[in-house]
Formats: structure tokens, C-alpha cells, sequence
């Protein structure tokens, strides 16, 4: 089932490691460790119905098919652009 309640540990910390993570790489290398990212922490994570609904989710699409989604309260997580994205 997917946590959408806060559970970061350091969220702050965490949040200036991603940025950090970006510095100097162009858009398009920005994009792809994005995408590398995701699949690791999807591998991470494993459960293919929590992966469907959190890709639902990141779309802005708060419906899910599964009955053991529906039970979750769902609620959107609105992504900030990335500073260098704006530079």
C-alpha cells in the first residue's frame, strides 16, 4: 500500500542531496537520473499495485482499480521544479 502521509527521515537533507545530485548535469542528463532514480527506488519497493498507484498519483489521477488502493485515502503530491531547471 502506498504511504502518502510524510515519513521522510531529514526530508530537508534529503531534498538538498536530490538537488545537489543535479548540479552541473544538462537537462536531458538531469531527466535520465531522474528516470534511474525512479527505477531504483521502484526495485526498492517491489509491489507492483503500489507502483501502478503511485504512478497514478504522480500524474494528478487519484483513481486506482485495485480494491486494496481504494481503501487508502488518496491525495495528490504536488512535485516542485527542480532550482537548476529555472537557472
Amino acid at each position: 500500500m502506498l504511504n502518502t502521509q510524510p515519513h521522510l527521515q531529514a526530508c530537508d537533507d534529503f531534498y538538498e542531496a536530490l538537488i545537489t545530485a543535479h548540479q552541473g548535469l544538462t537537462t536531458p542528463e538531469s531527466h535520465a537520473m531522474n528516470a534511474r532514480l525512479v527505477l531504483l527506488l521502484a526495485n526498492h519497493i517491489g509491489d507492483q499495485t503500489t507502483l501502478l498507484h503511485a504512478l497514478q498519483l504522480a500524474r494528478g489521477n487519484p483513481q486506482h482499480s485495485t480494491a486494496r488502493a481504494a481503501a487508502v485515502e488518496h491525495q495528490a503530491i504536488t512535485p516542485v521544479v527542480p532550482s537548476h531547471a529555472t537557472a
